[in-house]
Formats: structure tokens, sequence, C-alpha cells
């Protein structure tokens, strides 16, 4: 059994203001929630008098909610639970020490990423430290120039054109195909590496730029072999959307307010 985590707050329900954040199983044909969580925002979580009224627990704190999801990943690799692929939207993906966490633990990952996160053109990466000085302990920090920076992933894909874009269909919709436009290209992710002394390791950036569009709509981040192709790539990132229809179908078959 695969394991693609979605944490995703749409994929649980949204009431009165209400977000939760959820963590599914899934294989190719179906998926299962095993973990979820409602998320309390910094000034619920920091307004003592609101809590005591509705009952918030002493040991609930403040988290983020990809902070949150990482909590339930870590426990479902403490429980057992079979591992696979971690995907994600961009609430959690944009955040780099989500990826990073992932990929402390051990995991691979496909994770949506808004448009605007800076990465290195292909076969770049940061300038080295300075020379060390004749005085003082050597320079160990990463630099960028004017004329030697990082980009958005979305001036990225612009830049590389429409030429650069391959059709790829990733599964049988209720009527047609499901196909659309795709570029992958390896990138170091940019994120504050100017406070790191190696440089971020080569990921594959993943954008979809739909025909008729005037620019790409959706960017994932994924860490997967270099061999791996741009169908899997595609297979994987759109995966999500088992979850979300089988959250669609408990909604359904529950009773009011069970989910």
């Amino acid at each position: 059994m695969a394991w693609r985590g979605s944490t995703a707050p749409q994929l649980g329900k949204q009431d009165n203001c209400q977000v939760a954040v959820t963590l599914s199983l899934a294989t190719w044909e179906a998926s299962l929630p095993v973990a979820w969580r409602l998320y309390l925002p910094r000034d619920w979580a920091e307004d003592r008098a609101r809590r005591r009224r509705v009952g918030v627990p002493e040991e609930i704190e403040f988290q983020t909610k990809p902070e949150i999801a990482l909590d339930q990943i870590a426990r479902a690799l403490d429980s057992g639970l079979p591992c696979g692929v971690v995907l994600a939207n961009a609430d959690y993906g944009s955040d780099t020490r989500f990826r990073e966490r992932l990929a402390e633990m051990g995991l691979q990952y496909v994770v949506g990423v808004q448009g605007s996160v800076s990465v290195w053109r292909p076969c770049r990466a940061p300038l080295p430290p300075k020379a060390r000085g004749r005085v003082g302990r050597p320079p160990k920090l990463l630099r960028r120039s004017k004329n030697h920076r990082p980009v958005s992933a979305r001036e990225l894909v612009i830049e590389m054109g429409q030429g650069a874009l391959r059709r790829v269909a990733w599964r049988e919709g209720s009527d047609r195909k499901l196909q659309s436009r795709f570029v992958a290209v390896r990138v170091r992710p940019a994120h504050r590496d100017y406070w790191r002394a190696e440089p971020h390791e080569e990921l594959w950036l993943v954008a979809e730029w739909p025909r008729g569009s005037a620019e790409p709509t959706k960017y994932w981040l994924a860490d997967l072999p270099a061999e791996t192709t741009l169908e899997e790539l595609v297979r994987l990132a759109k995966h999500r959307w088992i979850v979300e229809r089988d959250y669609l179908e408990l909604k359904q078959e529950l009773p009011a307010g069970a989910f």
C-alpha cells in the first residue's frame, strides 16, 4: 500500500470558519483518512479567556498547519503505517521547513508550491563563500550577486517557453482522458540559501501550463530521482484528487455533523 500523505485544509470540513488538517493513506484506487485535527489560529491559541470558554485543552498550543501535518506524519511512521510518496497542496509545499523535515524523515514527496517560490536556473547554484582574508575565520556562507541571482518558478517556466511543454494524460475522467501540458526541470530551491554553507539539494520543478492560458497555472516540487519520467511526476502530482473524492463520498454517507 503506497502512502500518499495529503495534508490540505480543504480536504477536511470547513464550517463556521473551522479548518481541519488531515492525513490520508491512498492507493491508486482508494484512500483512507488516518489523522484529523482542528487548526487553532494564533489569535485563538493566545486568548486564554476564549480558550476556557470553548474548552480548548491546556496542552494544545499554536501550531502552523505544516507543523500539524508533520506531527501527523511522524505519528503515522511511528505507528508502522506503510509509507510511499507524500502529497500536499501549496499551503504546505511552499513551506521550506515542511519539505526539509520530510526529507529528514526519509520520505519522498511531490508537493504543490506557489509560482513565487525562488529557484536557481538548471545547472546553477549560489556562489561559493568569499575567499578567506588574512585574518579572522574563513567565510562559510553562500553568496549571490547582482548578476547571479535566483528566479521565481513562474519566471523560469515562462522563460523556458511553451516549446518546452509536453502533453501528458494522467487518468481517465468520467467522459474523457484527463490531460494537459507540463514541463519538468531539475532545479535547486533558493530559499534563504545565503544563510547556508551548502546549497539545497536538486529537486524536480513541475509546472502545468494549460492550452489557452496566458501563463502556467500550477507548480510542484518533487524529491524524486533524476531519472523519474514526466509522466510519473504528473501522475503523482495529480493523485490528490482521490482523497478529495473520498472525502466528498464520506460526507454524503455519514450523518450530518459527523465530518
